[in-house]
């Protein structure tokens, strides 16, 4: 396990552990985030532990040409009466990230500290959001972050509306030129609207590491 300091490195991917870990400290700052982002490593940690940062092998993705959208949600989509925006209010979306409920998570990931740091990145021009809006209301949305070289890196989401996140992230995947759409793990939800498992030297491929 390596332990990071105030210098901005990370160690290479292929020393993480079998669950995907690979170092713990260091900070958030915009540099070391985008360092971490661009060789394939992303934190993830809960409020009172250390920042861990994580490089797992398999990594799941999702390739745009590989969306799935199934008939009911079609449907769906053609009869809401949600607006679908970028960037419109980035600090809003992580917020709602951060006080979503989660099935098997006791608190939020998405410390107070997080949401500094990546509003940062997103005024630097690093990190988008998508909002799903019904009328004036915030209902849904998601954030992540754009490496500028075809792959858009999602971190989170949320829904105060039946499928308000889902319907946000269909339109985004359908509207953009991104490659590659890095989901970083494993889940259901995403896996039935195609994303899946590759190597992680597959998914740095992608990132030109």
């Amino acid at each position: 396990m390596h332990y990071l300091t105030n210098k901005i490195w990370f160690p290479n991917v292929n020393e993480a552990t079998k669950e995907g870990l690979l170092a713990m400290g260091g900070d958030l700052s915009a540099e070391r985030l985008l360092l971490a982002y661009r060789n394939g490593i992303f934190p993830w940690f809960e409020m009172d532990s250390p920042i861990l940062w994580w490089s797992p092998d398999p990594r799941f993705v999702l390739f745009p040409e590989k969306l799935k959208v199934s008939k009911s949600m079609r449907q769906f989509i053609n009869n809401t009466n949600f607006t679908i925006t970028v960037n419109k209010d980035f600090e809003a979306v992580i917020t709602e990230c951060s006080k979503a409920k989660r099935a098997g998570q006791s608190g939020t990931w998405i410390t107070d500290s997080m949401i500094e740091s990546y509003v940062k990145l997103h005024k630097l021009g690093h990190a988008k959001s998508v909002e799903a809006w019904k009328g004036s209301d915030l209902v849904g949305g998601l954030y992540g972050v754009d490496l500028n070289n075809g792959v858009f890196c999602g971190e989170s989401m949320f829904s105060k509306e039946s499928n308000a996140s889902k319907v946000a992230f269909i339109t985004f995947v359908q509207n953009t030129d991104y490659k590659l759409f890095d989901c970083q793990v494993y889940t259901k939800h995403l896996e039935s609207l195609g994303a899946e498992e590759i190597p992680r030297n597959a998914f740095l491929s992608y990132l030109n590491v």
